[in-house]
């Protein structure tokens, strides 16, 4: 049986830790491969860890072919839903996902639409929208905040290798990830070098430049002088009290 492993399909599976990789090994080997690997043609399209696995010690597996695709994105939308699924996949990954799904479908449709002729008895229909065209849509898919959204496309459009395999593998969190990756290349490789401490301290650092560069924050002309009237205010209030109370005292003979 020939078996083709695509590396951009594979992408998108994050790597099993050490001891999910050897608890995967070990159910492996004492119960051999109870689930079919699916295929596409000659593409493995689901259970990749498996397939290492098993063709490492020679343990029989079973495959299955899913025909209903047409094209390499159909299997990735695909494989994209199957990972989205799973309460395993971890929130950076997820986003990863959901925006990748975004782009896909997105271009899908631009396609469309360009393919579609216009001529003037028949003007060619808009295109649909795609079901995930804002920030929010895309963080509801992947169950994570917009806000952490926006932190994962400031990853991905910044980050150096070695910071995205930090934050892949819990090294470093996601806010943080984000802050650090605003970093030249080389300080983003230093940091990471360094360990979580390192990462954290860089994380910081950014932040507190962040905020030490924000000018001050000023308060209204008009807001100021309300202020100030009722501080004059409360001060007539006060004097007034103040001789009332001096007047009581005089007439009580205290």
């Amino acid at each position: 049986m020939n078996i083709t492993i695509n590396e951009e399909l594979r992408s998108f599976i994050d790597p099993l830790t050490a001891n999910e990789s050897a608890a995967l090994e070990r159910s492996l080997l004492a119960e051999g491969c109870r689930d079919a690997l699916v295929l596409w043609g000659e593409t493995l399209i689901d259970g990749h860890n498996r397939y290492d696995i098993c063709t490492r010690h020679g343990i029989e597996f079973r495959t299955v072919q899913n025909t209903t695709f047409s094209s390499l994105d159909d299997v990735m939308l695909w494989m994209i839903d199957n990972h989205l699924a799973r309460r395993s996949v971890s929130d950076y990954q997820r986003g990863v996902l959901a925006l990748r799904k975004k782009d896909i479908v997105t271009a899908r449709v631009a396609q469309r639409a360009a393919a579609e002729p216009e001529t003037d008895a028949a003007p060619a229909a808009a295109p649909e929208s795609p079901p995930w065209n804002t920030r929010e849509d895309v963080a509801k898919a992947a169950r994570v905040s917009s806000n952490t959204i926006s932190q994962i496309e400031r990853i991905q459009k910044a980050a150096t290798p070695q910071l995205v395999e930090a934050v892949r593998a819990g090294t470093i969190s996601i806010n943080a990830a984000a802050n650090v990756a605003s970093l030249p290349p080389s300080e983003q490789i230093v940091a990471v070098a360094g360990g979580r401490k390192e990462l954290q301290l860089a994380a910081r650092q950014v932040r507190e430049q962040k905020a030490g560069s924000r000018p001050p924050k000023e308060t209204p002309a008009d807001e100021a002088a309300d202020l100030r009237a009722q501080v004059a205010g409360l001060r007539d209030k006060v004097d007034a009290l103040e001789l009332e109370n001096a007047a009581l005292k005089q007439q009580l003979g205290l």
